[in-house]
């Protein structure tokens, strides 16, 4: 028998697979799983150079997999450049608005302010956000500010000025610039690429000096939640080169997965599983945005936002409605350039009229191609999805990966603000596994932290941060909501059969946590401390 490298003992291994779902002890070998039993079969592995933990007693899972994330754009966005003014950073109204003012007093002359996390609904007191009142922060300097949500920016009269953005600017395509009666550009953009060319100048992409710092600044933050494997959902294809030199480079602490941003006509020059044999970077499918963001209002619903001073602080009319970014026949096209090749689409929807658009052209993308059998297309965030929309998804064979953090964060407003009753089955993960559908967990950062233990626990006490519950109904099991976080998220990366469970020969991608999330109360589970985190066996975060 080999010496193994690794072996840890005396633990409670939570190994997300049917045959063993419980041991004590694992051993790694070459970067993967070795063994895992009990203290005693385990032990024989060890040898002169092996590193022994003893765990005491601690919980040991899979390493999570964060199945909807935005890491390259995170690194910029929650970067040094970029003035952080999120809710889980500033708390108050007065906190936002005091950073803004003191980020412009002192900013260099000509320089561009930007800022990122606005967002009234849990910032309770913000004034109506636009062009005046950004003037009036900032009347010597380009000033940009975007959305929580990352679904809308505005920029005062200077910035639209440097972006060189005017009444004939057309509207990029998925996206667009509000105008007011005369067609002039209030400063208002709702959807990417529209809300980048109103940041500008305000946020400077990375270069070939300061690339791999902020990548290594995002890994630590991912790893030190317990993440191994990260899927980007909004992957930029010039960045490419330097994430795989990154990945490649031995520095990298978590495995991506990546996306790329549809264009209207297909553009990448990727062909599907060309880097498959990579271990650390991989590019899996292709991201559309289908509809907005519900703290927007643009997500397309059948049935009306409330009038309430929440929407009405949102800038909403009383039975407004949202929309999709693309009429039916511009989805089946960018769907139509990038399915027949082999990719897998995921796609962000919220509202169920955009869920039902979406599911139309998933339905006839199949019928088209029906040598397509494991296609596995995602459907992204699924707010409003409805019970009925989940059995739908079910019989074509979509899997659906939830935003439950949102319960967490916005629960209140959903009910109280925004959509009332219909709230209550917001991000249902219950109704979805009961019509069989598989799902995955994620956090969506930079819109809330990487925190896959709060997800755990948000999915089984459908409870937010105030203690009040929203649709029981809908609640999951502890065991459920952890394969959400593991091995049903790496199969939604078609990863399934290197990480997201601990079994012999699949890599040794583990989190260790002070306990176990089945042993103390539901409340508590996003609360239990990461103790350690590992890679190929590698240790990448210690507490």
């Amino acid at each position: 028998m080999p010496e193994a490298e690794l072996v840890l003992i005396g633990g409670n291994v939570l190994t997300m697979t049917t045959g063993q779902p419980r041991a004590s002890a694992l051993a790694v070998s070459g970067g993967r799983i070795a063994a895992v039993g009990s203290d005693e079969e385990v032990k024989r592995w060890c040898g002169p150079g092996t590193q022994l933990v003893r765990l005491g007693g601690r919980t040991v899972l899979p390493g999570f997999v964060e199945a909807h994330g935005h890491p390259t754009l995170e690194m910029v966005i929650a970067g040094p450049d970029v003035l952080d003014i999120r809710p889980v950073t500033c708390a108050t109204a007065e906190e936002v608005l005091s950073r803004l003012r003191a980020a412009v007093a002192t900013a260099e002359p000509g320089s561009w302010v930007g800022a990122f996390g606005w967002d009234p609904l849990l910032q309770e007191g913000l004034p109506t956000i636009g062009r005046d009142f950004l003037d009036e922060l900032s009347p010597d300097l380009p000033l940009s500010v975007m959305h929580n949500s990352g679904h809308s920016a505005w920029g005062n009269t200077l910035a639209i000025e440097r972006a060189g953005i005017t009444r004939d600017t057309p509207d990029p395509f998925g996206s667009r610039f509000e105008r007011d009666d005369a067609g002039e550009p209030t400063g208002a953009a709702f959807e990417a690429p529209a809300t980048a060319m109103v940041l500008g100048g305000a946020i400077r992409p990375p270069n070939a000096d300061n690339f791999a710092a902020l990548m290594r600044h995002e890994h630590d933050r991912l790893a030190r939640a317990g993440i191994t494997t990260v899927a980007d959902l909004g992957f930029r294809r010039d960045a490419r080169e330097r994430v795989q030199a990154f990945c490649r480079s031995g520095e990298a602490k978590v495995r991506m997965r990546v996306y790329e941003v549809s264009v209207p006509e297909k553009r990448t020059d990727v062909v599907p599983g060309e880097d498959r044999d990579e271990p650390m970077f991989q590019q899996v499918g292709i991201k559309i945005w289908a509809d907005g963001s519900p703290w927007v209002g643009n997500i397309a619903t059948s049935f009306p936002y409330l009038d309430t001073p929440q929407t009405r602080a949102m800038g909403l009319s009383p039975g407004h409605r949202g929309g999709t970014n693309y009429t039916r026949q511009q989805l089946t096209e960018v769907v139509g350039a990038y399915f027949p090749p082999g990719w897998q689409i995921a796609c962000h929807v919220h509202g169920d009229e955009a869920v039902e658009m979406v599911l139309d052209v998933f339905e006839e993308a199949l019928a088209a191609h029906p040598e397509r059998t494991d296609a596995r297309l995602r459907l992204e965030h699924c707010g409003a999805m409805t019970p009925e929309q989940y059995r739908r998804a079910a019989r074509l064979g979509v899997t659906c990966s939830l935003f439950v953090d949102h319960l967490y964060y916005w629960g209140d407003v959903l009910v109280d603000g925004l959509f009332g009753a219909r709230a209550e089955s917001w991000t249902c993960a219950g109704a979805a596994l009961r019509a069989g559908v598989p799902i995955s967990f994620h956090n969506d950062s930079p819109v809330t932290p990487p925190e896959p233990l709060r997800n755990v626990q948000v999915a089984v006490t459908r409870t937010s941060r105030s203690g009040r519950v929203i649709g029981p109904e809908h609640r999951i099991t502890v065991e459920q909501a952890l394969r959400a976080e593991t091995i049903d998220a790496a199969w939604q990366l078609f990863a399934e059969h290197e990480v997201g469970s601990l079994a012999v020969g699949k890599r040794a991608d583990l989190v260790v946590l002070d306990a176990d999330p089945h042993a103390v109360p539901p409340e508590e589970i996003g609360d239990i401390p990461v103790r350690a985190t590992y890679l190929d066996g590698r240790c990448t975060f210690q507490r």
